[in-house]
C-alpha cells in the first residue's frame, strides 16, 4: 500500500513543512518514505511544491505522475495540479484564496476555508496545517497519532510553543 501526495502553494505558505511532517509521520511509523521538494529561487512568494510517498513496501520510483491525494494552497497550484490527482483521489483546497474555477467529477474536492479557520486559532499562517488535517482522512498510512509524533520531532524540540498551535490547526481541519 502506498500514499502518493502532492502539496503545492506559494513559498512561505508552509508547503515544504507539511511535506516534512508527512514524511516524518511515515518514517516514525516504520514506513518507506520519499520527500521531493521543488521550488524556484524566489522562495517566499514564488511557487513551491513537493511530493511525498509513504509506503509499507520498497519505493521503486519517486516520480508521481498521478497522486492519490493533494493539497493546494493557492490558485496557480490549483490550476496546475488539479489534473495530477488520479480518478477516485482527493484534493484539499484552501477555498479562502482559491476559486474552484475548473472541477472534476471523478475526484473528491475538499474545499476548506483554511485561512479563516486558522484565523479562529489566532494565526493565519496555520492554514497549511488546517489543510493537512482535512487531508488525513484520505490517507491510508498516515494518521493523527503519527502526525503528532512527527510534529513533536519537527516542531516540538525546536519551538515547543508552536506544537500546540499546529496540533489545534490540524484538529480544526479534521473537524471542520
Amino acid at each position: 500500500m502506498m500514499d502518493k501526495v502532492l502539496l503545492a502553494g506559494f513559498g512561505g505558505q508552509g508547503v515544504m513543512f507539511i511535506g516534512k511532517v508527512l514524511a516524518y509521520s511515515g518514517m516514525l511509523g516504520g514506513r518507506e518514505v520519499c520527500w521531493i521538494p521543488s521550488y524556484g529561487p524566489e522562495m517566499r512568494g514564488g511557487t513551491a511544491n513537493c511530493s511525498v510517498l509513504v509506503s509499507d513496501e520498497e519505493i521503486n520510483s519517486p516520480v508521481i505522475s498521478q497522486a492519490d491525494a493533494g493539497i493546494v494552497l493557492n490558485q496557480p497550484s490549483y490550476d496546475r495540479f488539479l489534473a495530477r490527482i488520479k480518478p477516485g483521489g482527493t484534493l484539499v483546497v484552501n477555498s479562502s484564496i482559491v476559486a474552484l474555477t475548473n472541477h472534476r467529477d471523478d475526484i473528491t474536492i475538499v474545499a476548506v476555508p483554511a485561512t479563516e479557520l486558522a484565523n479562529e486559532i489566532g494565526n493565519s499562517s496555520l492554514a497549511n496545517m488546517v489543510c493537512l488535517g482535512a487531508l488525513l482522512p484520505a490517507l491510508s498510512l498516515v494518521n493523527m497519532d503519527s502526525v503528532k509524533k512527527a510534529m513533536d520531532e519537527v516542531v516540538g524540540k525546536k519551538k515547543p510553543e508552536l506544537y500546540d498551535l499546529n496540533v489545534a490547526a490540524i484538529n480544526k481541519g479534521m473537524n471542520r
